[in-house]
């Protein structure tokens, strides 16, 4: 079974007379006017600015925070037996009637809450906020690791490069010196024995070996 819908000018209507009655009891200190006739100003607000979430969220609050006030207010500042006469007993009676109904306008007021577009999120999961931050954490130490690893691949090959250009260069440079001695060898031993020991056939096949 839904309850009745009720308007956010009735409560507030209906407030400000239980206030204006409770405040005949001259017991009360002048903070407990200026508290509710506060928050009913407030609650105008939101009469006045119909898509605010704002101005229905501090009605809201300070409805709830006139509940502790008020309480503080009766039972602190209660008449005694002695003194309690009429007007006095009229206005506290009626400062602790406003008091049982405002749990109920805060329902009502948060139902107008949720009507205008307002949530009400207030979840701690402590397990979920440990294991992001382990998470992220591993995901750090990880781009750490990577990070490392990809410096000391980068220095392997900027040092790997040289020396294999040295390894590949010594011998071709070795054998190119020791082809060229032998040239010069063979042509001095050919110079020299022209005529004698080296057939003509040979001579011709030595510009081939070189």
């Amino acid at each position: 079974m839904e309850l009745p819908a009720v308007s956010l000018k009735a409560i507030i209507l209906v407030h400000w007379l239980l206030t204006v009655w409770g405040c005949m009891n001259v017991s009360f200190p002048v903070s407990y006017a200026w508290g509710n006739f506060t928050v009913l100003a407030v609650g105008i607000w939101a009469i006045v600015q119909r898509d605010s979430l704002d101005a229905i969220m501090m009605f809201l609050t300070g409805l709830l925070l006139t509940v502790l006030t008020d309480i503080i207010h009766i039972s602190v500042y209660y008449p005694l037996h002695g003194y309690l006469t009429g007007a006095k007993r009229f206005g506290v009676g009626m400062a602790i009637f406003s008091l049982l109904l405002k749990p109920g306008s805060c329902y009502f007021v948060y139902r107008m809450y949720r009507e205008r577009g307002g949530e009400y999120i207030f979840n701690i999961d402590l397990e979920s906020s440990s294991d992001s931050h382990f998470a992220y954490n591993g995901i750090e130490a990880t781009a750490v690791t990577l990070t490392q690893l990809t410096q000391v691949s980068t220095v392997q090959a900027r040092t790997a490069v040289p020396m294999r250009q040295l390894i590949s260069r010594k011998p071709l440079h070795c054998g190119l010196t020791q082809a060229r001695q032998l040239s010069i060898h063979i042509e001095a031993l050919v110079c020299s024995r022209m005529d004698t020991s080296l057939p003509q056939s040979s001579l011709t096949l030595l510009p081939c070996l070189f």
